[in-house]
């Protein structure tokens, strides 16, 4: 097999089941077995934020511009640049998106689970309002 250039894919913009505020995604990559990685750019407006999750095998974050946050239930917020790289654990909640003045824009790495039956990502609650830090 030679190397491959990949179908490029439209901007979706994120359910609002998952997001609050407006945010879009580019999902670049999506290997095939044997690969489980999965690849998205992921564009929050100033204030948009993912709602709580977990990911079953972990994620990166890799920020190419702008401010965001980033949290695990129970732990302080850590803010991010252009150029940090965070890692979150499998199954450890969290969320991450835009400074409220600043857009954000992140690459999103993670992998498909081996159980076929189990959720790459799982869902949970809206973050409330106090859980946002700097609301204006």
């Amino acid at each position: 097999m030679s190397t491959q250039k990949q179908p490029k894919t439209s901007t979706v913009k994120g359910p609002t089941q998952w997001f609050t505020g407006e945010v879009y995604f580019n999902a670049y990559y999506s290997g095939e077995q044997p690969s489980r990685a999965r690849l998205n750019l992921v564009r929050f407006t100033p204030g948009a934020h993912t709602a709580w999750h977990k990911h079953a095998v972990g994620q990166t974050l890799h920020v190419t511009e702008g401010m965001g946050y980033v949290q695990s239930q129970g732990e302080e917020v850590i803010e991010l640049h252009p150029g940090d790289t965070v890692y979150t654990p499998p199954g450890e909640w969290h969320w991450h998106g835009a400074t409220a003045e600043q857009f954000v824009c992140h690459l999103a790495l993670w992998e498909a689970p081996t159980d076929s039956d189990e959720p790459e990502t799982v869902w949970g609650e809206k973050l409330t309002r106090d859980e946002y830090p700097n609301q204006p």
